[in-house]
């Protein structure tokens, strides 16, 4: 077993001599010059791979972080800003919010008239609401779910909207949630 394994090695390394000696044949042929050509050339092109491969991306990167690094401490600083306000605002208590009135579907009609919408259907199950718009300005769309949010408590809790040929126009079908306050 042991002969084997130093055939099989032998025969590597016999393999491997016979790839490299057409190498060593050409640079044998050539004169000294030629090699000195040869090596500057081939050194060359190994330093422009190590240029291209490992240095230019890591000064390019580098430069792009410093770039980028002043518009992030500015984020930082404005979101650690934000959380100051946060905290120094007194808690909003349930007792001085106003109560918003259960949403019906005679309100949510009113409401989408008063924006210029028309629901294909609307489903009211308890907290829940369903609608399905067709065809409606997607401007007014945004603008009534602010003002629904605000007056009647809603949120969306899912959404679909798929935009029409014509600019603005949007098919949607939404769930909203109102938010009780207790």
């Amino acid at each position: 077993m042991n002969a084997a394994n130093r055939m099989g090695s032998i025969s590597v390394g016999q393999r491997l001599g016979a790839a490299a000696q057409p190498l060593a044949d050409y640079w044998s042929a050539r004169n000294p010059r030629e090699r000195k050509m040869i090596a500057a050339a081939a050194a060359a092109i190994v330093l422009a791979l190590l240029y291209l491969l490992l240095i230019e991306p890591a000064i390019s990167g580098r430069e792009q972080l410093r770039k980028n690094l002043p518009a992030l401490r500015q984020q930082v600083a404005q979101m650690q800003s934000m959380a100051r306000e946060i905290q120094a605002a007194p808690p909003a208590s349930a007792a001085s919010a106003p109560l918003a009135a259960p949403v019906t579907r005679e309100s949510l009609e009113a409401g989408l008239a008063g924006a210029g919408l028309k629901a294909q259907t609307i489903s009211v199950s308890g907290e829940f609401v369903r609608l399905q718009l067709n065809g409606v300005s997607f401007a007014a769309l945004v603008g009534w779910l602010d003002q629904a949010g605000k007056s009647l408590g809603m949120s969306v809790v899912e959404t679909s909207i798929v935009a029409q040929t014509q600019p603005d126009s949007v098919n949607a079908n939404l769930t909203l949630r109102q938010q009780r306050r207790e």
